[in-house]
């Protein structure tokens, strides 16, 4: 009896001091996200302008979506190259479907989150069952990804110029007719829409119990009798499906499919996962973190452009940040 208190004493001071651990995370961040906001204030006007303010949400809103997709990937400890070129092939599939075959927005809706779930489970099928490490697994899909792209459209771009609607989807703004001169984008709300699903897939169902065992500790998942390969494909789909979301809301911003846009993408999802707090080693996580996370990633990456900064120290700038973050993440870790 006393050795089951003390055990069940220690597991309840462990999980308060991982709760107080994730609080502290994402406090910070939040913190470094209104710092940014305050020195990029301070260093240009033009930052605090209602016009940039919406850009950066607008930025944000693509980046955030494939970063939510990110965030279940990465707490299984795993990790997807693919996120960039995925959301491509699926603006290019949309696209194929509302503008080359003339069916309705919401078939071409269906088809870039069908065409990134697709892709999602191809690579949840090569990690699983072909036992492909994530990183080649998903490299070899970023790259297939990108070739699918450019072959489907011809390599140029689909215009959605015959259906303005599918534009309004994603930059019309539904509260600026309920409050004149609030001019929001729709797709900001939409991506705080996929944060609120995406948080309580992994807070209130299976999968999302699942995908933190498996980060924390696959085999002992394996032993209890859980089916390890299925669930992983599973979190993988999801992640791709967030990807084609994020494809459908980059055509409708543009108004159009570019198959050479993708590349790169990839870096800032990750980032944002990782600033927003989430493990590289997998088990830990939150959806808010990762939101936060993307809103850093947007802010830094605009205010520097508006300092005149060079796009090379922008670059530089975010890789220094990412390389703090994750060695808070090790320190974090370490105390624990």
């Amino acid at each position: 009896m006393t050795t089951d208190t003390t055990e069940l004493t220690t597991s309840v001071r462990e999980r308060r001091a991982l709760f107080r651990s994730d609080a502290t995370q994402k406090l910070l961040a939040f913190a470094g996200l209104i710092a940014l906001f305050v020195v990029f204030s301070l260093a240009s006007p033009n930052f605090f302008k209602f016009d940039n303010i919406i850009g950066i949400l607008l930025a944000t809103a693509v980046n955030g979506v494939l970063a939510l997709g990110v965030t279940f990937i990465i707490v299984t400890a795993g990790i997807d190259l693919s996120v960039g070129t995925v959301m491509t092939l699926s603006a290019v599939m949309s696209g194929v479907f509302v503008t080359f075959w003339g069916l309705p927005i919401p078939l071409g809706i269906l088809a870039g989150l069908a065409t990134g779930a697709l892709a999602g489970f191809v690579n949840g099928i090569a990690i699983s069952k072909m036992k492909i490490p994530p990183f080649i697994a998903t490299l070899g899909m970023m790259m297939m990804a990108k070739g699918l792209a450019l072959v489907i459209s011809g390599a140029k771009p689909i215009y959605f110029n015959d259906t303005p609607a599918f534009r309004q989807m994603a930059m019309g703004s539904l509260i600026g007719r309920v409050i004149p001169g609030f001019e929001v984008p729709n797709a900001v709300f939409i991506l705080f829409g996929a944060a609120i699903i995406a948080n309580l897939i992994l807070t209130k169902t299976v999968l999302g119990r699942y995908t933190v065992a498996l980060g924390s500790n696959e085999e002992a998942t394996r032993l209890s009798g859980v089916n390890v390969d299925a669930w992983k494909t599973a979190v993988y789909a999801l992640g791709g499906a967030f990807s084609g979301l994020g494809g459908v809301l980059m055509a409708a911003r543009l108004n159009s499919a570019q198959p050479a846009l993708g590349a790169g993408y990839e870096l800032d999802a990750i980032a944002a996962v990782v600033i927003g707090g989430t493990s590289l080693s997998g088990g830990e996580g939150t959806i808010l973190g990762t939101v936060i996370g993307a809103f850093i990633i947007s802010v830094l990456t605009n205010g520097l452009r508006i300092l005149s900064v060079p796009q090379e120290w922008q670059m530089v700038v975010t890789g220094a940040i990412v390389i703090l973050a994750v060695y808070a993440d090790i320190i974090r870790r370490r105390n624990q």
